[in-house]
C-alpha cells in the first residue's frame, strides 16, 4: 500500500509534487439533500444487516502515521494491517463506523502475508516501491488469500472493507487483463466481504460503476473533481449509497459546490493520507 494512489490507463498518474503540505482551515463537511432509497446489492446477505452509509456522511481517511481518533467524523477509513481490534473498539466507543483498507489488486512486499503469493501471480510494478499488480484471473490462488485478509478485518471488528487497486485492467499490469476479468474479480471481493458480514466499497474503477454498483455498498474515489469525472459516481448516490471522495491538488472552494450537488462526501487530503484533512467551506454545507 501507498496512500494517495491514482492508477489510470487513460492518463498520467497523480503528481507527487502535491505532497507538500498545504495549510487549510478545517471546517464543516459537505451535506447533500435527501438521498434516494438504497437498492440491495446483488451480493449482499438477504438479512440486510450490513452497514450501508448514505450520501453526504462525513468521513476521515488516515492510512499513515499514528492514528488520531480525535477527528470529529462518524466514519473512519484506516489501514487493516496496521490497526488492531483495540483501535477499532476505541472508535466504536465514540459511535463511529470503521472501514478496513486493504490492497486486493496488488502485492505488497511489506505485508505479513507477502510470502504466500506465488511468483506466478506477480506482475509489473504499479508505480510504488515494493508493489506489483496481481494476476486477478488466478482466483484459484487469490481467493483464499483475500478471504483470509477480509476475515482478519472482520475479526478485528471492522464494519466495512475498502479494497484498493481494483482497476488493474486499465493499467500496464504485465497480464492481458480484460474488463470482464476485472468485473469477475471485483464481484468476488464484494462477495467475500459480504460473506464475512462486512460492507464493501468500490475504489475508483469509474468505467465499471454501472455494472458494479449493485454489488457494492458505497464508493471511494480519488480526484474525480480534478479529472472532471464526479458525475460518473451518480449511480451510487441515486442508489442511496455514500461516495467517499478525496482531492489532493484542488482547494475545497474549487469543487465543494459541485460535489455537494452530486451528493459526494468530499475531503481535501495530503498525498501521505495522514490525519490532516480539510472539509468543505460553510457555504457548501
Amino acid at each position: 500500500m501507498r496512500p494517495g494512489r491514482r492508477m489510470r490507463g487513460r492518463g498520467p498518474w497523480a503528481s507527487l509534487s502535491a505532497a507538500v503540505p498545504i495549510l487549510l482551515v478545517v471546517v464543516t463537511a459537505c451535506t447533500p439533500g435527501p438521498p434516494a432509497q438504497p437498492r440491495t446489492p446483488a451480493s449482499a446477505p438477504a438479512s440486510g444487516s450490513l452497514w450501508r452509509p448514505g450520501p453526504g456522511i462525513d468521513w476521515q481517511w488516515q492510512l499513515s502515521g499514528r492514528l488520531d481518533t480525535s477527528v470529529d467524523a462518524p466514519v473512519y477509513d484506516i489501514d487493516g494491517f496496521e490497526n488492531g481490534a483495540a483501535q477499532v473498539a476505541e472508535l466504536h466507543r465514540e459511535d463511529r463506523k470503521v472501514i478496513c483498507y486493504l490492497s486486493t489488486g496488488a502485492w505488497e512486499e511489506f505485508r505479513p502475508d507477502a510470502g504466500k503469493f506465488p511468483a506466478s501471480v506477480l506482475g509489473e510494478g504499479n508505480g510504488w516501491e515494493g508493489e506489483r499488480w496481481l494476476d486477478i484471473r488466478r482466483t484459484d490462488v487469490l481467493e483464499p488469500l483475500m478471504d483470509a485478509r477480509i476475515a482478519m478485518c472482520a475479526k478485528k471488528g471492522f464494519d466495512a472493507v475498502e479494497p484498493d487497486n481494483m482497476d488493474a485492467y486499465l493499467n500496464p499490469s504485465g497480464f492481458p487483463l480484460t474488463a470482464d476479468d476485472q468485473l469477475r474479480y471485483n464481484r468476488l471481493i464484494a462477495r467475500l466481504a459480504h460473506e464475512h458480514g462486512l460492507a464493501v466499497g468500490l475504489k475508483n474503477d469509474l468505467d465499471q460503476i454501472p455494472e458494479l454498483e449493485p454489488d457494492f455498498d458505497f464508493a471511494v474515489n480519488e480526484q474525480c473533481a480534478q479529472y472532471g469525472e464526479c458525475e460518473a459516481l451518480t449511480p451510487f448516490v441515486e442508489a442511496g449509497k455514500a461516495v467517499f471522495h478525496a482531492e489532493y491538488e484542488l482547494e475545497p472552494a474549487g469543487y465543494c459546490a459541485q460535489t455537494r450537488r452530486l451528493g459526494l462526501s468530499s475531503l481535501r487530503k495530503e498525498y501521505a493520507l495522514g490525519a490532516w484533512r480539510a472539509t468543505c467551506p460553510a457555504g457548501d454545507r
